[in-house]
């Protein structure tokens, strides 16, 4: 078996490999990242096969885009980076950087494949409107979390247990269902729907000569409209073969209202255009057909949309050719390999089942009336007040004169008032989490942004491993840029949502994250059993999610309503310096009770916690700081028991 050389001459894409019944197989999450290469023809990155187990990639040959360079791995042999993540993941030439996810991955190839050849209009296509396409994580999207997690998930599932389906069409899948009924909302489609508005009037009045026709499947009226929307969405991906857009519609077309243009069908994933997303469902929709068999046409009596949309994918150029060189052999849009009916819209039944979660995630705000003080004033009632540990060394700074100036926030692009504000910030995080380190330590920088803790960190502590990890390219790269100035080599970059870091560290720390950002940190770190100093920001943006419900401890349940947490949220983010100072102190004191309502739940889960206030209070209006300690074993298990 090859094994990774040690040099890295070009970006590595690593890949899973997974068993069943005792052979290696292809994971889904693989088999797209596949198809998205040979898609894209990419060959910016060497690839490698990863084993838990000795096996050897021979028999997934003919899964394999013929292009691809590629070798196996076991996975105790990857670097250190790529194994505290889960798979895909991509590590750039440095080998100080890896991108983890099949997201942030698919979204990097597209990248490379556009910086290598500009003129690739049908990949750049794929990032959507304003390159926005999977980008939002799936912590906070639903859509990505539908796309990049469950529905993958749930054809894994059927995959490696089909007999225990019983005929059940996958919950995630039967949400795409219905997403794909629903009307199109596009980006300028006022002039599409005109004209579609336009070659309906056409259709009507040569519908008396066609009525023979009515019969044969959608019916001509419908076929039209499609027709119309499918060569709109094609024309986007400029394949000279498509016939252009009908001319400019009529003065009669043009007289009516927006509000009465007939809507727009779904043709791809997302709407019109064939996107990221439909590369990701592709290989799943193909694998979970493939596997219905006999039962495939009491199954997809359900789902007229899905194989409409599965039909259509189809005639986009080049997504046959990247099929077949995968191992994906794809049926012809009107008929079907293994005998799958596509159904007419009229086979749609009138209700599908959803998701009874779904809402819980994105609930729209309720509008508040009043203000904090009935909520504070019933958490007070009930023994509950906003209680600050004093700082243990306000006065602490660091020796910001003699430290290089790659590190010294006033270097970069803020104003001055701003990089002092910034500076007091870092003195508070790395005061605290130089006390709590250790020689050997691994210490983790969340959402890092440009890496302002995370660099002063690694240079403060050269005896300790630095992990920056952000979702936001742009900002990793300049913060490995910033690195590489300072010549600093304890410190490594990921470029990832959260839950695809998944190695051991000792202390996580976090600048200003973001509404339930911060909670997910924190989640993070008891979940490895890490000390933590956390700095929370945005109250307003918490609300309840998939992960979290609000309030968290039992105390804060016990006393307040979601709604009433909600208000003390809103009112937390009430400390501007503009506003009048008992404003501020009313916002101050909501800030403290949220913190107090984390720090409780994190103490269910053994450990000691603090909430304590920045020094000086004015380095920023958002000054609170949760500094998070795992208790030892014998208070551990007292804390359980308790």
């Amino acid at each position: 078996m090859k094994q990774q050389p040690e040099n890295h001459q070009q970006p590595s894409l690593y890949l899973e490999v997974c068993f069943q019944n005792e052979e290696p197989r292809l994971p889904l999450h693989t088999s797209i990242v596949l198809f998205l290469l040979s898609y894209c023809e990419c060959k910016f990155f060497k690839v490698y096969l990863v084993f838990k187990k000795p096996s050897s990639s021979e028999s997934l040959r003919s899964q394999l885009p013929e292009h691809l360079d590629s070798s196996d791995v076991q996975s105790e042999a990857l670097p250190q980076l790529v194994r505290d993540c889960r798979l895909p993941a991509v590590l750039d030439e440095t080998g100080q950087l890896c991108r983890a996810g099949l997201a942030v991955v698919l979204r990097h190839i597209i990248n490379k494949t556009i910086e290598a050849d500009p003129s690739r209009n049908d990949v750049l296509a794929l990032l959507g409107f304003k390159k926005t396409c999977l980008k939002a994580c799936a912590e906070v999207s639903r859509w990505t979390r539908l796309c990049e997690i469950e529905i993958p998930s749930a054809v894994e599932e059927h995959l490696q247990n089909p007999a225990n389906d019983d005929q059940q069409v996958p919950l995630s899948i039967l949400t795409l269902e219905r997403r794909l009924a629903e009307p199109v909302r596009v980006h300028n489609d006022d002039k599409i729907r005109r004209r579609k508005l336009q070659e309906q009037r056409r259709e009507e009045s040569a519908e008396s000569q066609e009525n023979l026709d009515s019969e044969s499947g959608l019916g001509q009226s419908s076929q039209a409209c499609d027709g119309l929307e499918l060569r709109a969405a094609l024309a986007k991906l400029s394949v000279d073969s498509v016939p252009a857009l009908a001319t400019r519609e009529n003065s009669e077309i043009r007289k009516v209202k927006t509000a009465d243009l007939p809507p727009l069908e779904h043709v791809f994933a997302e709407g019109l255009y064939f996107t990221l997303t439909d590369v990701v469902l592709l290989p799943c929709i193909y694998q979970y057909l493939c596997s219905l068999q006999a039962r495939a046409a009491a199954t997809l009596h359900h789902l007229p949309h899905l194989l409409r949309w599965y039909g259509r994918v189809q005639e986009v150029p080049g997504v046959l050719r990247a099929a077949k060189a995968c191992g994906l052999l794809l049926s012809i849009p009107q008929a079907p390999t293994s005998g799958l009916p596509i159904l007419s819209a009229e086979d749609n039944p009138t209700s599908l089942p959803v998701e009874e979660e779904e809402g819980r995630e994105m609930a729209p705000e309720v509008p508040f009336v009043g203000g904090p003080r009935p909520t504070m004033t019933k958490l007070k009632e009930n023994g509950i007040e906003a209680v600050f540990t004093p700082h243990p060394c306000p006065s602490w700074t660091l020796p910001w004169e003699s430290l290089p100036g790659a590190i010294n926030p006033t270097e970069g692009k803020m104003s001055n008032i701003r990089a002092v504000r910034k500076m007091q910030q870092l003195n508070n995080l790395v005061a605290m989490v130089t006390e709590l380190a250790r020689p050997g330590y691994t210490i983790v920088d969340f959402c890092s942004g440009t890496g302002h803790v995370g660099i002063v960190l690694a240079h403060t502590l050269p005896d300790c491993q630095v992990i920056l990890i952000e979702n936001k390219e742009e900002s990793l790269v300049r913060a490995q840029s910033r690195s590489a100035e300072l010549g600093l080599k304890n410190i490594g970059f990921i470029q990832a949502n959260l839950d695809y870091f998944t190695g051991p560290f000792h202390i996580g720390v976090a600048l200003h994250a973001c509404g339930v950002a911060t909670d997910m940190v924190m989640e993070h770190c008891i979940q490895a059993r890490a000390a933590f100093v956390i700095s929370p920001c945005c109250y307003g943006f918490i609300q309840n999610a998939v992960k979290f419900s609000f309030p968290k401890s039992k105390m804060f349940q016990e006393t307040l309503t979601s709604k009433e947490h909600m208000i003390l949220c809103r009112f937390a983010d009430q400390t501007a310096v503009q506003l009048p100072p008992d404003r501020r102190l009313i916002g101050k004191q909501c800030m403290g009770l949220v913190d107090l309502d984390r720090s409780w739940a994190a103490e269910t889960h053994g450990y000691s916690v603090q909430v304590m206030t920045m020094e000086p209070e004015s380095c920023s209006p958002k000054n609170n700081m949760l500094v998070g300690r795992p208790l030892q074993k014998r208070g551990l298990e007292e804390a359980v028991h308790n």
